[in-house]
């Protein structure tokens, strides 16, 4: 049980949700489970009401998503066991939580690396345009961490340094001890940064979603998540007092810069290449294989079909 105030607001907030019958101590649930769960769902519900409007197909996006759902846990905790100091596991049954102890750090980064690397090899192995499922799931993305942010917030971690206001903020057991540990007023109020994430990626998924439909290119909205994500967490990871390290650096800070800068870089030089190439045949030209794939793939559908 955590006593948290925020805002003003006195709360009481207790990170397990219930527990099964299940075992000798019972089976704890987690509102931080439930809550990425949630998160996960519902992104997975926008990908599935919008995938037609992408040209692709449904069951072949739903074998994807199936094989990068394992791999994004596997790079959220990868990730989050590399940077964290206090992070190293003794076994694989630590490693996965099988020991009693239950996963304890999961990194978004690493989540987002692992889908999209194991989505790229699926999509090729399913045929399905990789650039438009990319655009699909930059949304979803954004949905999923949007919604999963709070259960940070349940777990009362993921807070930043004093606000140094008298309103604005929280604290927290979990706020005071981490400002006793960094030297810090310890009744000062810490920045939400759970909160402003939060806020940030639901936001972003809303602009992006109005965005995709004009695109002027396949992965555009991608590189837009990439754009969008990037810079907000980069600012948020300043704020933080609990960010994984890489040295003295945040690890997140530096990729949030590399990959904001990275895309906004590429979106430029994409839009005046097709800008300088002959509007007939700019966008053949450019993602002339894609095509190529989705022609193929169309044609597949239907043979299907009139089998």
């Amino acid at each position: 049980m955590y006593n948290v105030t925020i805002f003003g607001i006195d709360l009481v907030i207790n990170p397990v949700a219930f527990k099964l019958p299940i075992g000798e101590n019972g089976w704890t649930i987690y509102w931080y489970g439930i809550i990425i769960a949630t998160g996960f769902v519902l992104a997975l519900v926008y990908g599935y009401l919008n995938a037609a409007k992408k040209g692709i197909n449904i069951d072949r996006m739903l074998d994807v998503v199936l094989v990068a759902t394992p791999c994004a846990i596997l790079g959220a905790r990868t990730y989050y066991v590399l940077f964290d100091p206090n992070g190293k596991v003794e076994s694989i049954s630590e490693f996965f939580g099988f020991n009693g102890s239950g996963i304890s750090g999961l990194a978004i980064y690493g989540g987002v690396i692992g889908a999209v690397l194991s989505g790229v090899v699926m999509a090729k192995i399913r045929k399905v345009n990789i650039f438009d499922l990319l655009d699909l799931a930059s949304v979803a993305f954004l949905i999923g961490q949007g919604i999963g942010r709070w259960g940070n917030f349940f777990n009362q971690e993921a807070f930043g340094g004093p606000t140094g206001s008298t309103w604005w903020g929280m604290t927290s057991e979990n706020v005071v001890s981490d400002f006793r540990l960094q030297g810090f007023e310890i009744d000062a109020l810490a920045h939400p940064c759970f909160l402003y994430e939060s806020v940030w990626c639901l936001v972003g998924a809303l602009v992006l979603h109005q965005l995709g439909k004009k695109r002027r290119f396949s992965g555009e909205t991608a590189l837009m998540y990439c754009a969008w994500y990037g810079f907000g967490r980069a600012i948020i990871e300043t704020m933080r007092t609990d960010s994984l390290m890489l040295g003295n650096a945040k690890v997140s800070f530096l990729l949030s810069l590399l990959i904001c800068v990275g895309a906004v870089v590429t979106i430029i030089v994409v839009n005046n290449k097709m800008k300088t190439a002959k509007a007939d045949t700019s966008y053949d030209e450019m993602f002339k294989d894609e095509i190529a794939l989705e022609l193929s793939q169309t044609e597949e559908d239907t043979e299907n079909e009139e089998e």
